[in-house]
């Protein structure tokens, strides 16, 4: 029997692009999938797309729910998932049709692998590429992740991964992804299957400026975190410029 994979989009207010989000999934070479749609109480029409594109299709799950935010609503979601392959998409961006058929033939060939990412394109509201996403062009190690997220999209993962690392960390309301990241990093393989097989959309509501200083912060400490857990933080720091850009340091220690 095909491994299946879990597939889960948190929702809140993307009625602009939930739909072809949605048809990306649908169209994918790959048949052998569940979709969890965790809506986390949008005040537009999302619930309404969500429910028609579940009546079409079952294996799509929509569940609706109160506001919670974006990590306890990811979390959330794939507590209620099973299925021994585990990914999530954003519900502003889309999947290429044979982005689940790559990285099941990867994780499926290759045991010791537990997570595979690939590269991304960026593109814009209309849906326009403006390139290849610069994170992806890094040259992916454990030690390289801890100043760049490389690993950012798209990633499938081995639930048992998944579950050994903790999961979501309610402690991370944004750069969770990051955080989980660098835990996967330091328990099993990571390949980076260098095809961009996901669409990264940048849009008006994408980020703001605030939300950015969180996310460095964020970041910033799941870093360190890693930094504990390795047992290098008596030798190095991290470094974080102005414009949020991370470097590892060597400690100057005094005799």
């Amino acid at each position: 029997m095909p491994n299946i994979v879990s597939l889960v989009m948190t929702v809140y207010n993307r009625e602009n692009y939930l739909s072809q989000a949605l048809d990306s999934i649908l169209t994918q070479t790959y048949p052998h999938w569940h979709l969890t749609i965790w809506d986390d109480g949008s005040t537009d029409t999302s619930p309404e797309i969500a429910r028609e594109y579940a009546q079409l299709d079952p294996r799509i799950c929509f569940i609706p729910t109160q506001h919670i935010g974006r990590a306890n609503a990811l979390r959330a979601a794939i507590q209620v998932t099973n299925r021994p392959y585990l990914a999530w998409i954003d519900s502003d961006d889309l999947l290429a049709p044979d982005a689940l058929a790559a990285t099941v033939n990867i994780l499926d060939a290759q045991p010791h692998i537990g997570m595979v990412y690939t590269d991304h394109w960026i593109v814009d509201e209309q849906g326009k590429t403006l390139g290849l996403g610069a994170r992806c062009q890094i040259p992916y190690s454990p030690e390289r992740l801890l100043i760049d997220f490389m690993t950012f999209h798209f990633r499938l993962t081995r639930r048992e991964i998944y579950d050994r690392v903790g999961g979501i960390d309610l402690d991370f309301p944004q750069a969770q992804d990051y955080d989980i990241c660098l835990k996967i990093s330091e328990v099993t393989d990571i390949y980076h299957h260098p095809q961009p097989l996901y669409y990264y959309r940048v849009h008006k509501d994408t980020i703001s400026q605030g939300q950015r200083a969180k996310q460095v912060e964020r970041a910033a400490t799941a870093v360190r975190n890693a930094l504990k857990r390795r047992g290098l933080n008596d030798q190095y720091s991290l470094n974080v410029s102005p414009d949020g850009r991370f470097k590892i340091e060597t400690k100057i220690t005094h005799s």
